[in-house]
């Protein structure tokens, strides 16, 4: 037979104790021939919130069937209307007849937390827990001593009810009231740990940590907690904390690591391959990410990557593969740095220098005072052996910022060498 019963582990100690409508199952056993449209009545009078006219036919119910559920409904509709006084009344009522009904106590505990008769309350908590060691009881008494700003006793309470089932949400309210208000703030974050690792980093207790971590600004603990807690919660807000936390930690090797693994933020993972010169895979990826978006800044790196990954080992078929993805970005997408990279392949590698020192011209109309797109424009004079037209241009460019780059320097030496070689300047 089905029990109504009424979760005193959800109570509701706010401003004042009530509870939320229970559900309510229709018993198998017919006591007299009217009590299915008894029970219609009554959950119609529930639904229109007629709580005082639900109350009473449940009592009718009662009376006729002696099937405890309509009474514990009955009362449970006292407490929606506050009627306090008149449940302890009921209360005791019974149980001078039945002596002990631990559902009735409880019923009675909250109507005397609702007048805030705490010590009486308290009073038969503690003796129902004892009794009954049951784990909505320990934590009944628990809130009582909360309410009394009893701390440490609430917490004995919370252990003992905890220690039934292993319950996180208990877990949860004891380590809240160690770290809050008794201070205890490294058993609260034990209790938390040694849960979260061997029964598994649940939303409630990892989120709990985590809170507390934030709290204490506990970098590491923010981080391991959360790469538990991503196992069980592989939400985009969640993966962008721990990239978060191992960018604060500069732990790049570990963070490229967890975003191969979780694919959680590409374009970060992108940077990073650039940024340790894994050219190889940072091209595949930025494939991968314009197959996806039919982005052209994907295609784009996509070429300077391959580009890059080469080395000094530039093969035919590499070239023609770069220069295939750069101009079609440059006629969709006309970037300076792509049109500069075009420009630089065709000047550097002899292929086309004119067309070349075309898209370089194109650049230079958008940022004319860019020093790493004039020094690609002295190259291309360069390799044309315009070499004293070359050296003015680098002369400028070693006012601008990149004017210490490696490659300007070596390019500087070379057109040097051009000038001092060919006495009558430009050919």
């Amino acid at each position: 037979m089905h029990k109504i019963i009424l979760f005193v582990i959800l109570v509701l100690f706010t401003t004042s104790c009530s509870v939320s409508e229970p559900k309510f199952k229709k018993l198998n056993t017919k006591a007299f021939e009217e009590e299915d449209i008894y029970i219609l009545l009554a959950l119609r009078a529930e639904k229109l919130k007629e709580y005082d006219k639900a109350s009473e036919i449940f009592s009718q119910l009662y009376a006729k069937s002696s099937k405890k559920e309509y009474l514990y409904r009955s009362l449970n509709d006292d407490l929606l209307l506050k009627k306090n006084e008149l449940l302890i009344q009921r209360v005791d009522s019974r149980l001078k007849i039945e002596k002990f009904d631990a559902q009735l106590i409880r019923f009675k505990i909250i109507a005397l937390i609702n007048l805030y008769q705490l010590d009486e309350a308290i009073s038969l908590s503690v003796a129902l827990a004892a009794q009954t060691k049951e784990e909505a009881d320990y934590l009944l008494t628990s809130e009582i001593y909360i309410k009394r700003q009893e701390f440490d006793l609430a917490v004995k309470y919370l252990e003992s009810a905890y220690a039934l089932k292993h319950s996180e949400k208990i877990l949860d309210k004891m380590s809240i009231i160690l770290y809050v208000n008794l201070t205890r703030k490294k058993e609260a974050i034990a209790h938390l740990e040694t849960y979260s690792r061997m029964m598994g980093c649940s939303r409630l207790i990892c989120s709990r940590l985590i809170s507390i971590y934030s709290n204490e600004n506990n970098i590491d603990g923010l981080l391991s907690t959360s790469l538990r807690l991503y196992k069980v919660d592989k939400s985009p807000e969640l993966a962008a904390k721990i990239v978060q936390y191992y960018s604060y930690k500069r732990d790049y090797s570990k963070l490229l690591i967890f975003l191969e693994e979780s694919q959680s933020n590409n374009e970060v993972l992108l940077q990073l391959y650039a940024s340790s010169k894994s050219y190889k895979k940072a091209q595949l990826l930025a494939n991968q990410l314009y197959k996806e978006t039919s982005d052209y800044n994907y295609l784009g790196k996509s070429g300077i990557f391959e580009y890059k990954s080469a080395d000094v080992n530039y093969s035919k078929e590499l070239l023609t593969s770069v220069i295939s993805k750069l101009t079609e970005v440059v006629k969709n997408d006309p970037q300076p740095i792509y049109l500069n990279y075009l420009g630089y392949i065709l000047i550097d590698h002899s292929l086309d220098i004119n067309q070349g020192m075309q898209y370089i011209d194109e650049v230079l109309k958008l940022q004319p005072n860019s020093g790493y797109y004039l020094d690609s424009k002295a190259w291309g004079y360069y390799k044309l052996g315009k070499c004293r037209k070359a050296k003015e241009i680098m002369n400028h460019v070693l006012k601008l910022e990149g004017g210490s780059d490696i490659e300007v320097t070596s390019h500087i030496e070379k057109i040097d060498k051009c000038l001092n070689k060919n006495n009558k300047g430009e050919k």
